[in-house]
């Protein structure tokens, strides 16, 4: 089995005096897509800013392989509509890369005819194909994104993560993402963590006709969803440290 890319240890992260997340133990392995699903305000973008290495923890450890590269692709990005930028200046910023370069990370992302186009023309799937771009111009050996198909409808959801597959597939990188559109991503992950505050639990996606604990959780209400996990969602996140469910669910 190859070596974990990061691998967090018992890890809490504190903002401010707030613990958002505590105890977590996790291990990221090449070539793996994991998704990280929760409630609102359950510490999924913290965990992939503690990942990142934007976030120190306040107790735990997190290791990184050596040299390792990380591609990020954010929520959303605000550009001023009165900066004329094209796509591929945007690509050269903060540092400037060369026409191959622009030429390859554009087609990895599925746009390829998009580098003299403003960016404040691009549609919502445009631009988040540009962000997904940018992050590929490093060669990513771990891809992190933060609910990057936000915004989007359902078509251009699932494109995107088609095209997060095809990514995976050429690079060969990991792959983490935060998503709240889980009826089309679901069945692309290898791995799914459910997060509120901690790990609750974490397997195989587990397609099923119907999801009555998953929808309890999340409260989507949308017939044939996936159902991650054969596991109730009853323990209380209180943080008494004591979570008798804590386990991987059965496929």
């Amino acid at each position: 089995m190859s070596a974990p890319l990061i691998t967090l240890r018992d890890m809490s992260i504190l903002l401010g005096a707030n613990r958002v997340l505590q105890d977590v133990n996790l291990s990221i392995t090449p070539g793996e897509i994991v998704t990280v699903v929760g409630p609102n305000g359950s510490g999924k973008s913290t965990l992939l800013r503690a990942l990142i290495g934007a976030l120190p923890p306040a107790t735990g450890s997190v290791t990184r392989a050596p040299g390792l590269r990380i591609g990020y692709v954010p929520q959303k990005l605000a550009i001023d509509s009165a900066l004329p930028m094209t796509v591929r200046r945007f690509l050269s910023l903060p540092r400037r890369i060369g026409d191959p370069e622009a030429v390859q990370a554009l087609h990895r992302a599925g746009v390829p005819d998009l580098g003299q186009r403003q960016m404040v023309d691009l549609s919502g799937g445009q631009f988040q194909r540009v962000l997904l771009a940018r992050a590929l111009l490093e060669r990513p050996q771990l891809l992190l994104l933060d609910e990057a198909t936000q915004g989007l409808d359902q078509p251009g959801s699932a494109a995107f993560y088609r095209q997060i597959e095809e990514v995976r597939r050429d690079l060969g990188c990991a792959v983490v993402m935060v998503s709240h559109d889980l009826h089309v991503v679901m069945a692309a992950s290898d791995r799914v963590l459910c997060v509120n505050g901690h790990i609750c639990c974490q397997g195989t996606p587990d397609i099923v006709a119907s999801a009555p604990e998953y929808r309890a959780l999340f409260g989507t209400g949308t017939g044939g969803a996936l159902a991650l996990y054969r596991h109730q969602h009853s323990h209380s996140h209180d943080h008494d440290h004591s979570h008798p469910h804590d386990h991987k669910g059965a496929a």
